[in-house]
């Protein structure tokens, strides 16, 4: 099956900063280019970590007391101080960067992202150079598929290429990323199989096979027709 690439997703122009960057010039540089998070690099231009506005905001939170009837920030373990005290970006910044490689799948990217607690990853290359940036947005657009693309590629991948059916041997139809088979099946335990196939097409939101038959339950000892 075609997965997505993250390379087709990510924003190719990134800006960056130097580890030497002073803190009033890196929230420049996120205003300036309307972004929430810049890699920063070494003099190679490979990447060494990250900073964000969760970085940067740390230093107001622990500034200022906290207002009648508000939570106080919470005691900083020590790394944590260091952030809040920090004004480059080698001493703000979160790492090691959390990274990509531009022909993983949306699904390992999801993954890496869940995994990691992060928003973003920066995409590079073999030698650490950044190629991009994908943010949880970008993966999320996979789920604006027409229903008409997610339903040939069911039919012609899932069906055809992967499992060797006819084309026309389930009726598939698709509403909004809703995918919903019908028909009938040789055997029944291939239904949980092509429902977990179908759910991994890109885009696809959920499965249902309540309208599929079949003709011989092979899930039960002896087996016996539908």
């Amino acid at each position: 099956m075609r997965h997505r690439r993250i390379d087709r997703l990510m924003t190719r122009e990134v800006v960056s900063v130097r580890g030497d960057t002073p803190f009033k010039e890196i929230v420049r540089t996120l205003s300036e280019h309307q972004v929430t998070a810049v890699p920063v690099v070494d003099g190679d231009g490979r990447v060494v970590g990250v900073v964000s506005e969760g970085d940067l905001l740390r230093k107001t939170a622990d500034q200022a007391a906290a207002p009648s009837g508000m939570p106080a920030v919470p005691d900083l373990e020590t790394w944590e101080e260091a952030k809040a005290e920090g004004t480059r970006a080698e001493e703000l910044m979160s790492a090691p960067a959390v990274c990509a490689r531009p022909d993983w799948t949306v699904a390992e990217a999801a993954r890496l992202m869940e995994v990691q607690g992060v928003k973003r990853l920066v995409v590079v290359d073999g030698d650490d150079h950044v190629l991009g940036i994908v943010s949880r947005r970008d993966l999320l657009a996979v789920y604006l598929r027409e229903d008409d693309d997610i339903r040939r590629e069911i039919v012609e991948d899932v069906l055809g290429d992967t499992l060797r059916l006819e084309p026309t041997a389930l009726a598939v139809e698709v509403h909004d990323g809703r995918v919903e088979l019908g028909g009938k099946l040789p055997f029944r335990g291939m239904a949980p199989a092509i429902e977990r196939m179908c759910a991994t097409v890109d885009g696809v939101v959920s499965v249902s096979r309540t309208r599929l038959t079949y003709d011989v339950d092979d899930t039960e000892r002896g087996g016996g027709r539908s």
